[in-house]
């Protein structure tokens, strides 16, 4: 048995793994990552305004960009003499992509939202003009709303339907909006084309959505969206619950939160916001 554990030991991390403190870290590693990070912010730079922004000193930049010329990471432009990032970068963040689950990155960040909320958090994707709902993680109140992996909803009347319409180019969204009917499903569903729009317009431009009691009486959800590194909308998350707790008086609150985990949900599967 202690071989067997040795053996396993000697094949992940060094048992002092979670030591964060300077002995454990490549220091000079660190500063070319930096720099790295730094140039990929911009299209391009030459050597002493990158040296100038991250603070050290033209030699020790120039070592680290002829570092990363040498694995392909950056690519030096004679005529212009700027720095720009090189094609192994492409390559190595579309090998993170293909591993990236959207599901899986989400979980904790679902798990965090309706801890903080105190309701349940969702998530969801377009599917043949419809919401599909992929994960959802479930408040601990008896009272809460409720949709299995697999649950369909029309888009008009969802949170994360609404979110994901609202950042759709306008032939997309017109496309689905025109060949699916706007049911009425409560006094309170949006079933007018303009109206929808308009109300699609306004949850572009404050960077979230709200289901109030659209769906289901006595429920409210408030969405935001998931972009991916093309900048496109691919996912939605939100919050839902009884609007006895989800009430206009925390409505700003649960939203900052719902928009703050879209954010990190973005980041974290390497999209990017196209306000960004």
């Amino acid at each position: 048995m202690a071989d067997t554990q040795n053996t396993r030991r000697s094949r992940g991390r060094p048992r002092d793994w979670h030591d964060k403190t300077e002995q454990n870290t490549i220091k000079s590693l660190d500063r070319a990552l930096y720099v790295f990070k730094h140039l990929s912010l911009g299209e391009s730079k030459p050597l002493t305004e990158l040296a100038e922004e991250t603070e050290q000193s033209p030699a020790t930049v120039y070592r680290i960009l002829i570092t990363l010329q040498g694995q392909g990471l950056v690519e030096f432009d004679p005529q212009d003499q700027v720095w720009h990032i090189g094609p192994q970068a492409f390559v190595i963040g579309s090998r993170f992509l293909r591993r990236t689950s959207l599901v899986e990155r989400a979980r904790p960040i679902m798990r965090k939202l309706m801890e903080s909320t105190g309701e349940t958090a969702n998530l969801g994707i377009e599917k043949e003009g419809k919401v599909l709902f992929l994960s959802q993680v479930e408040t601990h109140e008896s009272i809460r709303a409720f949709f299995p992996p697999g649950t369909l909803s029309d888009m008009h009347s969802s949170g994360i339907g609404k979110a994901l319409l609202a950042h759709m180019d306008d032939d997309r969204r017109q496309r689905i909006i025109k060949t699916k009917s706007l049911e009425s499903y409560t006094k309170f569903t949006i079933t007018d084309v303009d109206a929808l729009n308009n109300d699609l317009d306004d949850i572009k431009n404050r960077g979230y959505s709200i289901d109030n009691e659209e769906r289901n009486l006595g429920m409210r959800c408030i969405a935001a969206p998931v972009f991916d590194f093309n900048r496109e909308v691919i996912a939605g998350i939100s919050v839902s619950g009884p609007t006895s707790r989800v009430g206009t008086e925390n409505l700003p609150a649960i939203s900052v939160a719902v928009m703050h985990s879209a954010e990190a949900l973005t980041e974290a599967i390497a999209g990017t916001s196209p306000v960004d």
